[in-house]
């Protein structure tokens, strides 16, 4: 089974940015053959979706706290998934989570958290002045 790292996480101060990447080990192939997510999580409330890729390399992003300021992106030479988060707001504390469907079904849902079948540890990011 995959094993997922997520890193980059930190405290970030309102407006600033951080860059998460996921990184996979323990599979003879990569991030680079996996629908990929990035959830997030904060006390008391649900794992809620951030955005995701698919295998084929199309995006998908939740439209109602991210609105344009994230950006998922894959490094096939380095095998990483990146999330790129712009313009951060308080309310973008938490922990976030990498997760991969490593069966490219043509039924993966990407908001579903059902749809992945592997996922990291998390990091957690504090935006903060």
């Amino acid at each position: 089974q995959v094993r997922l790292t997520e890193s980059g996480g930190g405290v970030v101060q309102p407006g600033g940015s951080l860059r998460l990447t996921c990184a996979a080990s323990g599979s003879s192939l990569g991030l680079r053959d996996y629908n990929v997510g990035w959830f997030r999580q904060t006390p008391g409330k649900q794992r809620e979706f951030v955005a995701a890729i698919s295998w084929t390399g199309s995006s998908y992003y939740d439209v109602v706290f991210v609105k344009g300021r994230f950006t998922i992106s894959r490094d096939k030479a380095r095998n990483t998934v990146s999330l790129q988060m712009d313009s951060l707001k308080s309310e973008d504390t938490g922990v976030y989570y990498c997760a991969t469907d490593s069966t490219r079904s043509s039924s993966w849902v990407p908001d579903r958290l059902r749809s992945y079948d592997s996922w990291g540890q998390g990091t957690q990011v504090t935006v903060s002045s």
